[in-house]
């Protein structure tokens, strides 16, 4: 609910659309529920590197009568498993680590 008291919400938005977006998710939901549909809305655009397209699909919704599908902006803007790299990670022996703690413990003099 921070979100309603915020000094500079208006330049928290990026592009018109999302205020547009709060005030009919405020028009239409408790204003907590709103607040955070809209943090979610500015998160993934944020997240996604997706703020200029984002911003168009909400605006078409909210054009069409619609407030925007948080699961289906989701689904749309998650990365491609894909696309992502295949690493394999190979841990040493604990015997390597054992050998490291006792370097050096024989040079006392």
């Amino acid at each position: 609910m921070a979100l309603l008291g915020l000094i500079y919400r208006d330049s928290l938005f990026p592009r018109a659309a999302y205020a547009r977006a709060f005030e009919a998710l405020r028009a239409a939901m408790p204003d907590r529920l709103a607040c955070r549909a809209t943090v979610e809305l500015l998160a993934l655009a944020h997240e996604r590197a997706c703020e200029a397209e984002l911003a168009g699909l909400v605006e078409a919704e909210l054009k069409a009568g619609r407030l925007p599908d948080m699961a289906g902006l989701r689904a749309r803007f998650a990365p491609d498993a894909a696309a992502l790299p295949d690493i394999t990670v190979s841990h040493p022996s604990l015997a390597a680590y054992e050998e490291l703690g006792t370097l050096g413990q024989g040079d006392v003099a």
